[in-house]
């Protein structure tokens, strides 16, 4: 028994007047927050063969993913502890609004450094 061109070529596929076309989806991607398109830029820019072996791989967003997850999570840990030890409690914003807002900033800045350094520029 002799197989149709459709069944060689595997898949499925719909008619749109005389034509079969086969039925094409894209894989869902997770979604990369500033973190990973951080990361992505630096290895475009800086590490091209890493870059080019993880897009071949189809690993890129994975890996992005992953770095933006771990990037968030230790952003919102360091700012916590770091506010902690600098004293901007909710006290301080309640009596002087403005002190807290610059020590906050300054925090946020401090550790976008140390996320910058330790995970997105490593």
């Amino acid at each position: 028994m002799e197989m149709s061109l459709f069944e060689q070529m595997g898949g499925t596929y719909h008619q749109e007047d005389d034509y079969f076309l086969p039925d094409l989806s894209i894989p869902e991607l997770p979604a990369i927050g500033i973190w990973g398109q951080r990361r992505r830029r630096y290895l475009k820019e800086h590490c091209q063969a890493l870059y080019t072996a993880l897009l071949l791989a189809d690993k890129l967003n994975d890996h992005l993913s992953e770095i933006d997850k771990q990037a968030e999570s230790m952003f919102f840990q360091l700012v916590k502890q770091m506010a902690k030890q600098e004293g901007a409690t909710e006290q301080l914003k309640a009596d002087s609004q403005m002190e807290w807002v610059g020590m906050m900033n300054n925090i946020r800045s401090v550790v976008m450094a140390i996320i910058d350094r330790e995970v997105i520029y490593s």
